[in-house]
């Protein structure tokens, strides 16, 4: 028998050729600790609303929230966040309706935190569910004003730490919000509440199906790129989240996911705190849609998750976060 060539001592085929020799070596690993679950809510009554541009998706009003929140609570998933979907009538230039006590994040925090206390609940700081304009903060002469947003901000932050949510995360990106929330939570005796800063947020193309979700999409008149990153940057980030950190944020986020593993990496390297990411609605869209029509597997869903914690997040935001937790 001809021998072609040399064969190498070392072989790494032979750590790959059984399912159970994979598992063993595997460097990195998924699990429901490292999952975060999305909530869109709405108003009225016994209404469960299918959103057309996130497959699988849907807006739940409150009395309704039950039925994904056993789900939530059957598979041990940590945390919930919420997003809601606020009625024309309630919006206005201002966003004034996210500081009423009664809107449908205060009511989604009573409710989840009286009828589930074991589930953490985070909640978003930002004013594009409110306003008419689709803007995270308030305009003048069509520039968004980064200091009378964060007044604004700040108040939308205490109130819902006040409802009883756990993890208070501005979305926003306006310069020095964070400190400012971190003294007013401290102030009123609310030292406990964790900020979970959108340090890293880029002007995405990937948000569409998310705007659409929360009803801001067709509202806005011109883009976000004077207050989220250029995505042509990544240095940038490193000046965001050193900022944040210094003014108190507890742990950091990365949005969109996919396309900015490479910073994911380099925060969690450089700064050792936790760093969540977000897989965003047009990630999630483009994975379910491309399985739906066949170009793809269920198993690119596990494939696109462990992805983020090969590069070093601790947890992740993802609309798969049932889907995953039934198969794992």
């Amino acid at each position: 028998m001809k021998i072609l060539g040399k064969y190498p001592n070392i072989r790494l085929r032979r750590i790959r050729n059984s399912d159970w020799m994979r598992r063993l070596t595997s460097e990195n690993s998924l699990n429901v600790n490292d999952l975060i679950l999305p909530i869109f809510v709405r108003e009225g009554k016994n209404k469960i609303e299918p959103i057309k541009s996130m497959p699988g998706v849907f807006r739940y009003s409150i009395d309704k929230i039950n039925i994904i929140l056993n789900k939530v609570k059957k598979y041990k998933i940590p945390m919930v966040a919420i997003f809601p979907y606020t009625p024309n009538n309630k919006k206005d230039k201002f966003g004034t309706e996210s500081l009423n006590e009664n809107n449908l994040v205060c009511k989604s925090i009573r409710y989840i935190k009286k009828r589930y206390p074991k589930i953490g609940v985070m909640t978003d700081v930002a004013l594009d569910p409110y306003t008419t304009h689709g803007h995270d903060g308030i305009l003048n002469n069509n520039k968004i004003d980064n200091d009378k947003t964060i007044n604004v901000l700040v108040k939308q932050a205490l109130l819902q730490a006040k409802m009883g949510s756990d993890v208070i995360a501005p979305s926003d990106m306006m310069d020095g919000r964070i400190g400012v929330i971190r003294k007013t939570l401290d102030k009123n005796g609310l030292k406990d509440i964790c900020i979970l800063s959108y340090a890293v947020k880029y002007a995405s193309n990937f948000y569409g199906p998310f705007r659409d979700a929360v009803g801001s999409k067709k509202k806005l008149k011109f883009d976000k790129k004077t207050y989220q990153m250029n995505y042509r940057n990544s240095n940038e980030a490193f000046r965001e989240i050193g900022l944040d950190i210094k003014e108190g944020a507890d742990i950091v986020m990365v949005k969109p996911g996919l396309p900015y593993l490479d910073i994911i990496k380099n925060i969690k390297e450089n700064f050792r705190i936790p760093v969540f990411a977000y897989q965003v609605s047009g990630e999630y869209s483009l994975i379910k849609i491309g399985i739906k029509m066949g170009y793809i597997n269920e198993d690119s869903i596990l494939e696109s998750l462990i992805s983020f914690k090969r590069a070093g997040a601790s947890a992740i935001i993802t609309y798969f976060a049932l889907d995953i937790a039934k198969k794992i």
